[in-house]
């Protein structure tokens, strides 16, 4: 519903979400697919109407450099936001090529574990600064880096849901238990908000068996939480970042691209029904 279109009635509209909606791409194991799929969402989601912010917490800086931004040359970053020097609005940069917003991060991020474990509020910092721009988008995600850090934390109590890639192989089923007993202990205690919103089958090809078999155990599972989209193994979604671009821009006729529009569809529809 468009604010336009909100009841003028005194009673609140419980389908009405003037806020962005806030989600980790999150998982404990490394090289699954985080930054992939950030990018392309955010680049999906753009691309099918919505405003969309990323939030780049891994020191890596691949969200970062995989949305056409040189973390190399970044005078401010989503550290000093954490360190509150900045706000989210000092630091975002936006590519028009890309179509969202980005609060980037380089190495220096690494140095915010030790300086926010005596600060207060540590956990809750990121929370803090999205607040001030929450109006300002439809959708925040924030590319979470592979462990439980101060990094990690500050992404999951800021968030409404987690979006989990995951490749289908025995070794992610062990790595996904792991993390839904983080999502838990964090909704206990910090964030009640919090819920896993879905699982996205990533670099998925259908001639591998154990594949079918692990996609069939998820399903059978975690039921509607399987988001029905599922990304393929695709070279163009690879060789984009070298370009600095989202697959959804380097390449949008690849099989890649289009599943990562079909899944931003999903996603808003998902939403829509919450």
């Amino acid at each position: 519903m468009a604010p336009s279109d909100a009841p003028t009635t005194s009673l609140p509209n419980p389908y009405y979400f003037p806020m962005a909606r806030i989600f980790c791409v999150a998982n404990q194991k490394g090289g699954v697919g985080k930054t992939t799929t950030t990018v392309n969402l955010a680049a999906g989601l753009s691309k099918v109407g919505q405003r969309v912010l990323v939030v780049d917490l891994d020191p890596q800086g691949n969200a970062t450099m995989g949305s056409g931004i040189d973390k190399r040359t970044l005078e401010l970053t989503v550290y000093d936001v954490l360190l509150e020097n900045a706000s989210i609005s000092e630091v975002r940069q936006r590519k028009d090529s890309v179509g969202y917003d980005v609060v980037g991060a380089n190495r220096e991020l690494a140095g915010a574990e030790v300086e926010l474990v005596e600060l207060e509020r540590r956990d809750q910092r990121l929370k803090t600064a999205l607040a001030a721009v929450d109006a300002e988008y439809d959708f925040v995600l924030i590319d979470c880096p592979p462990s439980l850090s101060m990094l990690t934390l500050n992404g999951l109590c800021s968030a409404h849901g987690v979006i989990v890639p995951m490749q289908c192989e025995y070794f992610a089923l062990e790595g996904l238990s792991d993390l839904v007993n983080t999502i838990k202990q964090v909704h206990a205690n910090l964030n009640p908000a919090l819920k896993i919103i879905g699982l996205l089958r990533v670099m998925f090809d259908p001639r591998i068996t154990l594949q079918q078999q692990v996609s069939e155990q998820l399903k059978s599972h975690f039921g509607s939480k399987v988001f029905d989209t599922v990304i393929p193994r695709n070279v163009r979604l690879a060789e984009a970042p070298s370009y600095g671009l989202p697959g959804v821009v380097f390449d949008p006729a690849s099989k890649g691209a289009q599943a990562f529009v079909a899944f931003a569809q999903e996603m808003v529809s998902r939403i829509d029904t919450m």
